[in-house]
C-alpha cells in the first residue's frame, strides 16, 4: 500500500522509500525512515497535499511524493 492511499485519522508504518538518491535523502532526513508509525493527520479537499504526524512534528508531502513510499496501515 502506498502512502498517499491511506484515509484521514489512518495510522501506518513506513516499508519502504522508493525513488532517484535525491528524493530518499531528503525523505529520509525528514524522518521517514522504515519501521516510524505515523497518523494521517489532513488530506486537503483535492488530494494534494497530505499532512502526516510523524516524531512529534507535522509533515506536508505532496501527492507525487506520497506515491513513492510503501506503509502498512496498523
Amino acid at each position: 500500500m502506498l502512502l498517499f492511499e491511506l484515509k484521514k485519522g489512518d495510522r501506518g508504518r513506513i516499508l519502504k522509500v522508493k525513488g532517484d538518491s535525491i528524493f530518499k535523502k531528503r525523505i529520509l532526513d525528514m524522518g521517514l525512515i522504515k519501521g516510524e508509525v505515523f497518523k494521517i493527520k489532513n488530506i486537503a479537499p483535492l488530494g494534494d497535499p497530505l499532512e502526516i504526524t510523524i516524531k512529534n512534528y507535522d509533515l506536508s508531502l505532496r501527492k507525487k511524493e506520497a506515491q513513492n513510499i510503501e506503509v502498512e496501515r496498523i
